[in-house]
């Protein structure tokens, strides 16, 4: 079994003696050719962490402020992906709130030891960074481990080959140019607490270099190689590398830095923001580097969020080279001749809610602690809870976290993993008084069109309401403000749109999306649906301030709009279709 130490030091060895370089190679003969596309993981999956034991690969992504926490995969074949389960849930006392969507938990790795996985990650909703382990990456996990002894955020973990244990982090330092640098931290992984005097040991590539931050340590070869990310993830995105010989001896740089970026590719290249990398290797010796990149739709706007994209990576000199004899994240590349091609069972497109509990496609915004969905009858249902889908945003505060249990927001939704789709879903919902319920697309908070069902002068409407968001300064950053504004596109009512059509009847909600192309339909049934509102433009809810920090979902809610009321809305079926363009 190939595990972090020993096993990647002889992989180190091995993988530099032989090429590693897939561009172009030609499969074996007889054998059918198979290849990888990207992002191996389309969608909002972002800051990917891998780690193989034996012949298997698992990886986690950030989550942010959605619930379940942390998705992780699993391959054989590094090509195909099925999602097996979530790191953090109630059941391991997983807190993150519906504050701003882009807070929560970011950043985790996932390493493996003596039989048990370990994730570490830092949750702004809570109380900082913590670990949580399993002997089975499908879960249980164990409840977290805060690390409550190192100041930094943005930790990661790294065994090495003798069996200690180190944290690496990046944090304040007042002599570096742009006051940030990483440190590495002995640590006691059996008891959890720091076991040694924390060093500082690099700072970054390029002089001034905002934002490094995401460190992977890894002992190949005769070297430590520390793997960053440095100029933020956006558009300067970018991943650099460093090594010493001794642990906690002062790092070099490489003097290739940045060793992956697209930001030279200019602002129309179709893959941006690339960079946050984690090395991993197979059992032949080949080696391969996960990161995030963003797919562009209609100039700067990125609906699908930040990617998990996949390239091969080649050692030459005692340093990795990303993408070797291009330097780019190709969108299809050969797959591994020597790993096992095995096909994966894709994302659900349709739930009839058949099953007593949620496939693992759906997603909450924030903890669902209130008593607020429920699947019976084979059917969904949303209580309309007093809280509105949007309201003011809130700064984030990391000195006073918000631990409340009754600020939950009626919301079931989906990433979205395509550029064109189509998302529909029945409904039966009767609004009183203030409340709404229907369809919602959002990407980040408070930038949403939402296609809902009211009451408007004792009659039954559908109203298309557009939410958009002005921000001033960055949420977790003093002064921070913003001003959220609602349209109303259109609004008619039903009996009007749909003649013969009752208050109680059930109702068909459909979107058509073709990148930024939004139409909105209605109907009685899958066969009868009309235009409610057409060419809607989906650069309104993914201005290009949001850089893809977060993805699109599409979902259901449902809300009383700050009246509390009993009232459900449900749902009989619900799909996501990916389209072609």
């Amino acid at each position: 079994m190939w595990e972090t130490g020993e096993g990647y030091k002889q992989a180190g060895n091995h993988a530099q003696n032989r090429q590693g370089n897939l561009e172009g190679q030609d499969n074996r003969e007889g054998e059918k050719s198979h290849m990888i596309h990207n992002p191996i993981i389309p969608g909002f999956y972002p800051d990917p962490s891998i780690v193989r034991v034996g012949e298997d690969y698992y990886l986690v992504c950030s989550s942010f402020e959605l619930y379940p926490g942390i998705p992780i995969f699993h391959s054989r074949d590094l090509a195909n992906w099925e999602q097996i389960g979530y790191v953090m849930t109630k059941e391991n006392g997983f807190h993150v709130g519906a504050n701003i969507y882009s807070g929560g938990v970011m950043a985790p790795t996932i390493r493996y030891r003596d039989g048990v996985f370990y994730v570490i990650n830092a949750n702004f909703g809570d109380r900082g960074n913590f670990i949580v382990t399993a002997a089975d990456p499908r879960g249980p996990w164990s409840e977290p481990h805060w690390i409550t002894d190192v100041p930094d955020i943005d930790c990661s973990l790294f065994f090495d080959q003798d069996g200690s244990c180190y944290l690496i982090s990046p944090g304040d330092d007042p002599d570096a140019d742009n006051g940030r640098a990483f440190f590495l931290t002995p640590y006691d992984i059996e008891e959890f607490h720091v076991a040694g005097e924390r060093k500082k040991i690099w700072d970054s590539a390029l002089r001034r270099a905002w934002a490094p931050e995401a460190p992977h340590l890894y002992h190949i070869g005769d070297y430590y190689y520390l793997l960053i990310a440095e100029g933020g993830t956006e558009h300067n995105h970018s991943v650099a590398v460093a090594r010493s010989r001794t642990i906690d001896g002062w790092y070099e740089g490489d003097p290739a830095n940045p060793v992956l970026t697209h930001r030279n590719l200019g602002w129309e290249y179709p893959i941006e923001n690339v960079g946050h990398a984690d090395l991993v290797d197979t059992p032949s010796g080949r080696w391969y580097a996960v990161e995030l990149g963003v797919r562009i739709m209609g100039g700067q706007h990125m609906n699908l969020g930040r990617e998990t994209f996949i390239c091969p990576v080649q050692w030459e000199r005692n340093w990795p080279v990303f993408a070797p004899g291009s330097g780019k994240i190709k969108d299809v590349l050969p797959a591994d001749p020597d790993l096992p091609w095995t096909e994966a069972t894709p994302e659900m497109a349709r739930d009839d809610f058949d099953s007593a509990t949620l496939d693992l496609c759906w997603s909450f915004w924030g903890t669902p602690y209130m008593d607020f969905w429920k699947i019976e009858d084979s059917c969904l249902s949303l209580k309309c809870l007093p809280r509105p889908l949007a309201r003011k945003l809130r700064p984030l505060d990391f000195e006073h976290v918000d631990r409340s249990r009754g600020d939950n927001v009626s919301f079931l939704g989906r990433r979205l993993r395509s550029r064109s789709f189509r998302f529909s879903f029945s409904i039966r919902f009767t609004a009183h008084g203030t409340e709404s319920a229907g369809m919602v697309v959002m990407q980040a908070a408070n930038h949403q069109y939402r296609l809902e069902k009211r009451c408007i002068k004792d009659r039954q409407a559908l109203v298309l309401v557009l939410a958009t968001t002005v921000q001033k300064g960055l949420p977790f950053l003093p002064g921070y403000e913003s001003s959220t504004t609602e349209e109303t596109l259109k609004q008619s009512y039903v009996d009007e749109l749909l003649p013969g059509t009752g208050d109680d009847d059930e109702l068909i909600f459909s979107l058509a999306g073709k990148e930024q192309d939004f139409s909105f339909l209605v109907g009685p049934d899958e066969n009868q649906l009309v235009e409610f509102y057409v060419h809607a433009d989906g650069r309104r809810i993914n201005p290009e301030e949001i850089g893809g920090m977060v993805g699109t979902l599409v979902g259901m809610f449902a809300s009383g709009n700050g009246e509390e009321t009993e009232n459900r809305a449900v749902f009989d079926w619900a799909e996501l279709k990916e389209m072609t363009c």
